[in-house]
């Protein structure tokens, strides 16, 4: 089976404004609508089985709506396994967290850049404290601020993960947009999942290549950050840039995400032992002058 576990589908009355915001911030061009008729079209087109299908509040007024679509997508898409939504300052998360779980809601997204809050907050943790061992939990990582002014990043990721080792953990985009020495530095040595959403725009060749020999292709997920990227092209370009043999592809664009989803002790990465393959990537990894490409998502 393979899984994007990166990509995001909004509620038809708000997929419009919702996709124009994702362009107004992030200075890119989305190639898709951002309903989920458009993602499973475009997840059938890449040979892909099944979306992780993203949302975060914005403020705690959100949670309910944005987890009511999570249970709606999770009753009516079968190929799409949706992640629900916190918030610190919703005054209620044991009860949500308690319903997510009665609906069959696998994770979580948290995304501190756009929720207004840090990864650091006590809240945070409180968050983590009452999802321990009953949700995976995706963090979207890093930004263009200096990692301890942004709200998230790969050393703040650490500490997460430190403080509660036992849940399942998903530093996307490579462990930390334009953050990727830190995540070498800080995530590299954890069992801390990435995932290579809106990553391979905005490096080079030699910075991918060590991040996926430092962390492990039993490590890595395949992520296309849906609506701003398609699925198809990102799963060729992921394949060509690895060059990897087959067994190995298969992991990364699915086996490692039915073991995460799957739960149990299959969860963890060291159960996972890899086959040792060359990373072979190819020069340059996008456009032509080994510069960063757009802006990030």
């Amino acid at each position: 089976m393979f899984i994007d576990i990166h990509t995001h589908a909004f509620h038809p009355k708000i997929a419009h404004k919702a996709v124009a915001q994702l362009e107004n911030h992030y200075s890119i061009a989305p190639v898709g609508t951002g309903e989920l008729e458009d993602l499973q079209n475009r997840i059938a087109r890449a040979g892909l089985d099944r979306a992780v299908v993203l949302t975060a509040a914005t403020d705690p007024s959100q949670v309910i709506p944005a987890n009511n679509w999570a249970v709606q997508i999770k009753k009516t898409c079968p190929n799409c396994i949706p992640f629900g939504t916190a918030h610190p300052g919703f005054d209620r998360l044991e009860a949500e967290f308690d319903r997510l779980e009665r609906e069959g809601v696998k994770g979580l997204k948290f995304h501190p850049d756009f929720q207004g809050f840090r990864m650091d907050d006590p809240g945070m943790f409180d968050m983590l404290e009452m999802a321990r061992n009953r949700f995976i939990c995706l963090f979207h990582v890093g930004d263009e601020l200096p990692p301890d002014q942004n709200p998230s990043c790969p050393r703040k990721m650490a500490a997460l993960h430190k403080a509660f080792p036992d849940t399942p953990m998903i530093a996307a985009h490579m462990g930390g947009l334009h953050q990727w020495d830190f995540a070498l530095e800080h995530l590299a040595d954890t069992e801390v999942y990435i995932d290579s959403s809106s990553s391979m725009d905005f490096m080079d060749a030699d910075m991918f290549r060590k991040l996926v020999n430092a962390f492990g292709t039993e490590r890595l997920l395949f992520g296309s950050d849906y609506p701003l990227y398609d699925p198809a092209v990102e799963r060729e370009r992921l394949e060509r840039t690895l060059n990897l043999p087959d067994a190995t592809m298969e992991r990364i664009l699915g086996g490692n995400a039915v073991r995460l989803l799957t739960g149990g002790e299959g969860r963890k990465p060291s159960d996972q032992v890899d086959d040792g393959a060359e990373i072979r990537v190819e020069k340059p990894l996008v456009g032509t002058d080994h510069e960063p490409v757009g802006h990030a998502g």
